[in-house]
């Protein structure tokens, strides 16, 4: 079993920066592939990132040179570095965890872009 737990969120100004952390429990974290998700108000819940646990990244497009992820094997841990946010960023975000065919699921974290 795999627990996680963002945080990170809040509200930040158009063009402002934020970074998301994810800690994960257990001793497979190495093991994972790892993702971050979100899900606007009315909308379906979209991929934003993933690394897998070789370390190979992919992105959305709509954040890609924006948004960068990260993750720190050592300490169980799982970032997403977001960059030159906008009103349209404004969701909720889950981390995701992904070993064969089961996934584990964050309870999110807010962010909100907004003047």
């Amino acid at each position: 079993q795999v627990q996680l737990v963002e945080s990170g969120g809040g509200l930040v100004l158009p063009g402002g920066s934020l970074r998301l952390s994810c800690a994960a429990s257990g001793s497979i974290f190495r093991l994972l592939d790892m993702g971050w998700y979100r899900q606007a108000p009315g909308k379906q819940r979209e991929l934003v990132a993933g690394i897998t646990s070789g370390g190979s990244t992919n992105y959305a497009d709509s954040v890609k040179g924006r948004f960068t992820i990260s993750r720190e094997n050592a300490k169980n841990m799982v970032y997403l570095q977001m960059n030159s946010l906008k009103p349209e960023d404004t969701a909720v975000y889950f981390c995701n965890a992904a070993l064969t065919r089961t996934a584990y699921w964050g309870q999110g974290t807010q962010v909100t872009v907004s003047s």
